[in-house]
């Protein structure tokens, strides 16, 4: 089976239409239709149905661009492995992480595996669990640390390091940080601050505010950078959650925590890769150091 057809198939089912695809990837779009047909033959399957705005994958497309996604992460690890074993390339690793991981545990894990790989270069990138989950399976990151609190995903391996409780926050003049224990009707009253594209920790807030008959708050501003959000807290009266052990680093934006009676959300976290029988030697080191970390009380 040839690569151009995988690729050209690849290219219709991210652009979900033909043109868009050509157009993209600067193909003529009869080669990508040619393409198509020669991969519908030998499956035997209909891979795309016709639709008003373009077409949708079948069954068997979806199988296939699962697999072939795959494939290609594979590819690319060769390339990177077979680079690094001639003495080519400085090999690379590609880490997705949550606000907590970026600012607290990855760094000095980070520090630590250079000193003894220096011809790795890292690479991180901030995000949230709907932001860099599906990075991740797209080949896009090598390995996610992030809250687990998402479906199971068959070709995900999801690895808990941690249990991170949430907590909810406010500028140290907010009226509610002045009081002692506050209810979830006294939080119903503000609005929030979220981190952007984060439904999971959005749905958290929703859940908390359902679990006590209240009305869900207004979610005024999302934004997907955490020393904006607590800036932002200081010029106005809204709140918003972070993890506990977040806390040192939101004090120094004069962001103190709210008195909850119970917890607001807590939720195991770790590490996320791909499933692979041939993972890249620097990842797993990689990986053995985020674990032997938390084994030593990061």
């Amino acid at each position: 089976m040839h690569s151009r057809l995988l690729k050209h198939f690849l290219a219709i089912y991210e652009a979900r239409s033909l043109s868009a695809a050509a157009a993209a990837h600067r193909i003529s779009q009869p080669a990508l239709t040619k393409s198509l047909q020669s991969l519908e033959l030998e499956f035997g399957v209909k891979l795309f149905e016709r639709i008003p705005t373009g077409v949708q994958p079948t069954r068997y497309g979806e199988v296939l661009a699962r697999r072939v996604r795959l494939m290609d992460i594979e590819y690319r690890h060769a390339i990177a492995e077979i680079d690094a074993m001639r003495g080519g390339k400085e090999g690379q690793l590609r880490i997705g992480a949550g606000p907590i991981w970026i600012t607290r545990y990855l760094p000095p894990v980070v520090a630590d595996y250079q000193r003894l790989r220096p011809e790795i270069r890292i690479y991180m990138e901030s995000g949230v669990i709907d932001t860099l989950v599906p990075l991740l399976q797209r080949g896009e990151f090598d390995l996610v640390c992030a809250s687990l609190d998402f479906p199971n995903q068959p070709d995900l391996v999801k690895e808990a390091l941690v249990n991170i409780e949430h907590v909810v926050v406010a500028a140290q003049t907010h009226p509610l940080a002045g009081q002692g224990m506050v209810t979830a009707q006294d939080l119903a009253g503000y609005s929030w601050a979220a981190l952007a594209k984060d439904q999971v920790g959005t749905g958290r807030i929703l859940s908390y505010f359902a679990a006590y008959d209240c009305n869900p708050p207004q979610i005024a501003v999302e934004t997907s950078s955490t020393p904006a959000m607590f800036d932002l807290l200081n010029l106005t009266d809204y709140l918003c959650h972070i993890p506990r052990a977040l806390l040192p680093h939101a004090a120094k934006f004069n962001v103190v925590p709210l008195a909850l009676s119970g917890t607001f959300w807590e939720t195991p976290a770790g590490i996320i890769y791909r499933q692979s029988e041939n993972r890249l030697p620097a990842l797993t080191q990689f990986i053995r150091a985020m674990r032997e970390s938390f084994e030593k009380g990061s």
